[in-house]
């Protein structure tokens, strides 16, 4: 970063400047940039420009690990199923034979196959806080994407620290949870479905938003006196974020995939975003392009939820079908993030609430099985090509490095910079709160 007025430097000019920053100045001139000039190539560059970002895939349900990165060719047939392990292009490990193009990619991405303690219930809560919704302190566990929100704000105006693109499902508990003890200032922005369309200007100049955002302001002094809870001061958060939104072009645009070309496009797949797959979520592969073009303009953590997969029946004619369309967008985003120097900066984990059963039901289905679970991730600099964990001969409990929910969050904190211990946080009756367990750590595995 260019320095004008040195702070060390006692000799001065009449002035004011120094003889030394007067010489760095000249340096600029000798190399025929102007400072305009030089903060131009700097912008191209991206100089000051690098934020790091998360984008988590949800995969409402719970997908069956045994018949995608975890397959047990030594187990009876009524345990193992129908697929065959191909390898990788990471020697020694072999994935599902659903998945050869992230087989073709291993050395980008990280199969988890022992997340461990899950609770059974249908729920993102888990996924989205690392805790049950069970015994909860006042005001509820924060998403972690409130946490980023909370700890580093936003990268700039107009974008939002925490996006989510997931749609509102008809089984309720698969929907995301708030910001909890840490106030509605730290929600999420929901851009998806009716909303869309508020988030630019239509008719109004930014000087008449201006004035309402004055007359906002005098109604909610006369409201911030009468309330106790600090709701207000949550609100004026999001409100000034609000605005911003309003007045930039930023969110808008980077939502808008058509501004791709169409082999990008194509890449990641398109499906029908109007209709949900069973009560879970609609399959909106393109959703993924969407997170990266977010993040890329400046979003923190952006969450997707996608499809379903509470497979009780009908597994492999569910997996024949859902396997190629997930594998195709998640090669693609990480891909993508590659190829635009992305790999270093964005994390992307993909994972469900839990497990499936190891034994096949009289349905060819696969059920709730909370013992042992299965992430994929990928970027965030960290050291791919590997796998974590082993489970035992039947896929149904971990054997070697049982990686819990907690971990998998504390990598991500890591990974964007957030510093838990940089602050103390407080629920709504005064007592202090953890984000994660005493004593998590992030996966030394990944470093």
């Amino acid at each position: 970063m260019l320095s004008i007025l040195g702070r060390r430097s006692r000799q001065k000019l009449c002035n004011g400047v120094s003889r030394r920053d007067l010489l760095r100045v000249g340096a600029l001139g000798a190399m025929g940039l102007s400072l305009p000039e030089l903060l131009r190539h700097e912008a191209r560059a991206g100089v000051g420009s690098s934020h790091k970002s998360v984008i988590m895939i949800y995969l409402c349900g719970g997908p069956p690990h045994q018949d995608m990165y975890d397959i047990k060719l030594d187990a009876p047939s009524e345990i193992r199923g129908p697929y065959a392990a191909i390898p990788t292009n990471v020697p020694g490990i072999q994935i599902g034979e659903k998945l050869p193009m992230l087989a073709a990619r291993m050395d980008k991405f990280v199969p988890i196959r022992t997340i461990v303690g899950a609770s059974g219930a249908h729920y993102s809560h888990q996924c989205m806080t690392g805790y049950h919704d069970t015994q909860m302190p006042a005001g509820g566990w924060p998403h972690f994407g409130s946490v980023v929100s909370r700890f580093k704000g936003p990268t700039r105006e107009g974008m939002p620290p925490f996006v989510s693109l997931c749609y509102t499902t008809q089984h309720t508990p698969y929907n995301e949870p708030g910001p909890g003890f840490l106030g509605l200032g730290q929600s999420s922005f929901r851009p998806l479905g009716p909303g869309r369309g508020d988030l630019v200007l239509q008719g109004i100049t930014a000087d008449r938003l201006a004035d309402r955002g004055q007359l906002l302001q005098a109604v909610d002094r006369f409201r911030r006196n009468a309330d106790a809870t600090g709701t207000m001061d949550g609100m004026d958060v999001f409100t000034r974020r609000a605005m911003d939104i309003l007045t930039s072009p930023e969110m808008f645009n980077a939502l808008d995939v058509s501004r791709e070309d169409q082999a990008t496009r194509d890449r990641y797949g398109e499906y029908d975003a109007s209709r949900a797959k069973g009560d879970g979520a609609p399959r909106v592969p393109q959703n993924l392009l969407a997170a990266r073009r977010l993040v890329e303009a400046g979003a923190r953590v952006v969450t997707v939820n996608y499809s379903f997969w509470d497979w009780h029946g009908s597994n492999f004619k569910n997996a024949d079908e859902e396997l190629p369309i997930f594998e195709k967008a998640v090669t693609a985003l990480v891909d993508d993030l590659h190829d635009r120097g992305l790999d270093r900066d964005v994390t992307v984990v993909a994972w469900g609430e839990f497990g499936r059963t190891p034994k096949i039901n009289d349905k060819a289905g696969r059920d709730h099985w909370p013992r042992v679970s299965c992430a994929l991730l990928a970027g965030g600099g960290m050291r791919t090509g590997q796998v974590i964990g082993a489970t035992d001969r039947l896929g149904g409990e971990p054997v070697d490095r049982p990686v819990t929910f907690h971990e998998v969050l504390a990598t991500v904190y890591r990974n964007l910079g957030v510093e838990l211990e940089s602050q103390r946080l407080f629920d709504f009756r005064g007592r202090p709160q953890s984000i994660l367990a005493p004593g998590t750590r992030p996966i030394a595995e990944l470093s």
